[in-house]
């Protein structure tokens, strides 16, 4: 059985590592970044790099659980950043995968400055499932301002073997 972590564990965490640094920080054997452009196919991207970041760690068993929390924080990333006054090319969607052990943290920044903020989901509906599944499958999920505007949507990863 996996002990609780708690919200502010989770933030402690996220601050220790600073996202504005990690997003500028070069090749690193613990962590993956990857740009997308703000359309539908970079979902499917940002699953196949999460998959594959994963398989390279050893944690394949992360992959499907990851991979779907993934593709909500990128499908809602490519949603806002279309609705965002910012130009894309100074403000991309980021990808960042992290290895914190015995944790994985998973990123998505956009230059929306919407704060995401969860509904009621409508299991019938094709909208407003996204949060509900991001918190479902995360040990905890959060987000920070980026300091050049934006945001980063975090999700955090027990990664036991």
């Amino acid at each position: 059985m996996l002990e609780p972590v708690s919200a502010a564990h989770c933030l402690d965490v996220t601050r220790e590592v600073g996202f504005q640094r990690l997003l500028r920080s070069g090749d690193r054997e613990d962590a993956t970044t990857c740009p997308l452009r703000p359309q539908a196919d970079s979902v499917k991207t940002a699953r196949d790099v999460t998959r594959t970041t994963l398989r390279g760690w050893g944690l394949p068993e992360l992959g499907d659980d990851a991979a779907l929390v993934v593709s909500e924080l990128v499908t809602n990333a490519v949603r806002y950043a279309s609705y965002s006054a910012r130009h894309f090319d100074e403000h991309p969607i980021t990808l960042m995968l992290l290895r914190l052990s015995p944790h994985v943290l998973l990123a998505v920044s956009d230059p929306s400055d919407e704060v995401p903020t969860p509904k009621e989901p409508d299991f019938i509906s094709e909208h407003g499932r996204g949060l509900y599944i991001v918190e479902t499958y995360s040990k905890c999920w959060g987000w920070d301002a980026l300091d050049e505007g934006g945001k980063a949507v975090w999700a955090l990863f027990r990664a036991d073997r």
